[in-house]
């Protein structure tokens, strides 16, 4: 074998088609390769290629038999399907025509048929027709046998069945029948309200209703006599009966209405026996204020608004007391007082109604009538509890000409107060200056007053029914601050060389009440509520970016910030004016400080005591006493921001202008300490705990400049060494440590390294 040699060919693969040739190779080669010693194997790889093709043959034959079957199959599944299709559809025509025959002899029944079902439903509407009409005599007659024996209650408990009656059928088309149920329920619904009510009246006349004194000086009312338990039996009898004909009485009587411009909200009719004991009140309330009565002026609305409280705190005890039992006997959710009091402010809303565009165009009378049914209002809900979804004289005065004429009004005379407030003498005066406690704000009259109008005007507008008319009373208020926060620019700029005056400070305070004022309005729930509303008007009308009403959503901004945001402005511009003046003054009184031999000072040792550098007096006066006179003259928080802006100009000022621009000598730097430490920080320890950390720049300039020789030296090494990026040594630390030791943490490695160049003295090191 090691004789024969066998030059083995690369056989490369046709990737186009199947190329046995290559599979054959690749197999010899898998299972031979170069071991002749495997040709052992050749005869049992013979046997199971042979057997491998003998399982393939197998499989062809069987796929090559089993697939014609299946085609066979399938064919002859769809012609039985088309068989079975076509017989469907012959049976269809033949279906087909029957069922037309059968139809075309059928038709005369089907006519005769439908003749007949029609005939049948007419009796039955007619037999529906009669039931009804059978059904209403029936109660009719009920109704009569009960008055003829007297007997009330039954009575008034079949009326109430036929008035149900009536309701049920509203929706039919048989006007006849309609007309007949609502004739005989107006019939006997008159016979027994005249009769209840004649009773009923009786009995409120022996109440002595109505009371037209206070409780204690009613007559029977509350009191008992010996025959009150039978007036208030008769009473609960009465009402009972009457509360049965309510259902009939609202179909039979249309409740009287005001002009669809007054925008009240709906509510049901007063019940039946209020109504009644309603009506001497009425009488008497018709008969003083219409007309040509003496009672009834323009100018004095409080009259009848006075009355109409008076009636219903003399009433309201009567009726919790009594009337309030039978309605909760008799199942009904009413409140007798509130019923009676809706009844009663109804009255008031037909007097306004009349009265208003009588004096819409008087200022006077409008405004007098304005402010004396907000008195009403109030009164009417913390007292008598009368609720806000009934209607109310805000619903009257919304109406579009009496709403836009009150917020002219609202606005002149707001003006006119802003006018006479300025112009007082009191007007930058604070109310409180002689009180430390309360004087915290300093705020001038104006300012107060000026609020205070705000709140007013807050108070005025807050019950209105609708966001709509609440929303265009705030947008007057910010016409307010707004039209308020330019009359203070003005008087500011009058003011503006006398930047430290009395006045000055005073306007300052009033720009910060003012704002501080309104940032706490914006967090009222009153406010967030018209924000809200705000906010859903905006996003109707597509006016505002999306920003701005996620901001609004998210309450990061308020109704107000548009106002506070430009008063701060002002008090930012105000401030800073101030701290300018005082800082050209400071800087004018430094010049011969700037000017002081920092070089030839007599160092610490050569002097007995150290003292303050006379050429720093001028500087530090004018300081303490600016200060104290503008602790005087702005609140705390106004102070506070000044002193604080204050000291950080003196600090760069001094650094940058008196420290960095001067060498100093071991004295030099020892007297500046002095000054700095024992006199300049001081002035201002009475405004924080540790006044050194506002003058950093100074502080730590001190520490560098008077630094001893040897601390000198080293922290002059490691800053040198991290400037030139050399590696440190393992005992040396950092120059940012280095510094942090020492208490450096404000200066820049390059300000320290230029302040070790102002000292002086050094010692020959030999660099």
């Amino acid at each position: 074998m090691a004789s024969i040699a066998v030059q083995k060919k690369e056989v490369t693969r046709d990737l186009d088609h199947c190329d046995i040739p290559y599979y054959v190779s690749e197999f010899v080669e898998r299972e031979v390769g170069n071991d002749y010693d495997s040709l052992r194997k050749l005869p049992s790889l013979i046997e199971k290629l042979s057997e491998d093709k003998k399982q393939l043959e197998e499989q062809v034959l069987t796929v090559s038999s089993e697939v014609p079957k299946r085609i066979q199959n399938a064919l002859k599944n769809a012609e039985d399907s088309k068989k079975s299709l076509s017989q469907l559809l012959e049976r269809e025509t033949v279906l087909s025509g029957s069922i037309s025959s059968h139809l075309l002899k059928a038709q005369p029944c089907m006519e005769d048929l439908n003749v007949l079902i029609g005939e049948v439903e007419e009796i039955e509407r007619h037999l529906a027709y009669l039931k009804w009409i059978s059904r209403i005599e029936e109660l009719s007659d009920s109704i009569q046998q009960y008055l003829m024996t007297n007997n009330v209650p039954e009575a008034a408990s079949s009326l109430a069945l036929m008035a149900e009656l009536d309701i049920k059928l509203q929706e039919s088309s048989c006007s006849h029948l309609l007309a007949f149920v609502r004739s005989t329920v107006k019939f006997w619904h008159k016979i027994l309200k005249d009769k209840l009510t004649s009773d009923f009246e009786e009995v409120l006349t022996q109440l002595r209703w109505p009371f037209v004194g206070p409780p204690q000086s009613q007559a029977f009312g509350l009191a008992a006599p010996a025959n009150a338990p039978d007036v208030y039996n008769n009473l609960e009898m009465l009402f009972c009966q009457l509360l049965k004909l309510q259902t009939s009485d609202e179909l039979l009587t249309k409740p009287k209405q005001l002009p669809e411009k007054y925008p009240l909200p709906p509510s049901p009719p007063i019940v039946l026996p209020i109504q009644i004991m309603l009506n001497p009140l009425q009488k008497r309330f018709k008969y003083h204020f219409t007309g040509n009565k003496q009672t009834n002026v323009l100018s004095k609305p409080e009259w009848y608004l006075t009355q109409v409280l008076m009636w219903i705190g003399n009433h309201s005890k009567f009726l919790d007391d009594k009337i309030q039992p039978i309605l909760d006997k008799a199942g009904s959710s009413v409140n007798a007082g509130l019923e009676f009091s809706r009844a009663l402010v109804m009255l008031i809303l037909e007097k306004l109604a009349a009265d208003i565009p009588c004096l819409l165009y008087d200022d006077t009378l409008f405004c007098h009538l304005v402010d004396e049914v907000l008195l009403f209002e109030r009164e009417l809900y913390s007292v008598h509890g009368y609720l806000s979804s009934f209607p109310s004289c805000m619903h009257i005065l919304s109406e579009e000409s009496c709403f836009q004429r009150w917020l002219t009004v609202e606005k002149k005379f707001a003006l006119q107060k802003m006018d006479s407030m300025l112009s007082s003498e009191a007007a930058w005066i604070s109310q409180y200056k002689d009180i430390t406690d309360v004087d915290e704000m300093k705020v001038p009259d104006c300012a107060e007053t000026f609020m205070t109008l705000l709140l007013v005007i807050t108070d005025r507008y807050k019950n209105l029914p609708t966001a709509s008319r609440k929303l265009q009373f705030l947008g007057l208020q910010k016409e307010l601050v707004d039209d308020f926060r330019i009359r203070l620019t003005q008087v500011m700029k009058e003011e503006t060389r006398a930047s430290l005056g009395f006045r000055y400070c005073a306007i300052l305070n009033a720009v910060n009440y003012i704002a501080t004022v309104l940032a706490d309005w914006a967090d009222n729930v009153f406010f967030l509520q018209l924000q809200q509303a705000e906010l859903e008007v905006r996003a109707e009308s597509d006016t505002v970016s999306q920003l701005q009403l996620g901001q609004l959503a998210s309450m990061e901004s308020s109704v107000f910030d548009d106002m506070i945001n430009l008063l701060e402005r002002l008090k930012h511009d105000m401030l800073t004016r101030q701290v300018d003046h005082v800082f050209r003054e400071v800087k004018d009184a430094a010049k011969l400080y700037k000017k002081e031999r920092w070089l030839s000072l007599p160092s610490q040792a050569e002097q007995a005591v150290m003292s303050l550098s006379s050429t720093a007096c001028p500087m530090l006066q004018t300081l303490r006493d600016r200060l104290l006179q503008l602790e005087q003259q702005l609140c705390h928080s106004l102070f506070k921001i000044f002193w604080q802006i204050l000291a950080e100009k003196v600090d760069q000022y001094i650094y940058q202008e008196i420290i960095m621009a001067n060498h100093f000598n071991e004295g030099g730097a020892a007297q500046l300490q002095f000054d700095m430490s024992r006199n300049l920080f001081p002035l201002f320890s009475h405004y924080c705990k540790r006044p050194e950390n506002y003058f950093k720049h100074i502080k730590e300039a001190c520490i560098i400049l008077n630094l001893n020789i040897g601390s000198a030296l080293l922290l002059k090494d490691v800053l040198q060494s991290a400037s030139e990026n050399e590696p440190l040594k393992p005992s040396q630390p950092s120059a940012t440590a280095a510094l942090n030791e020492l208490g450096v943490y404000k200066l820049a490695q390059r300000d320290v390294e230029i302040l070790l160049n102002l000292r002086a003295s050094w010692p020959n090191t030999g660099k």
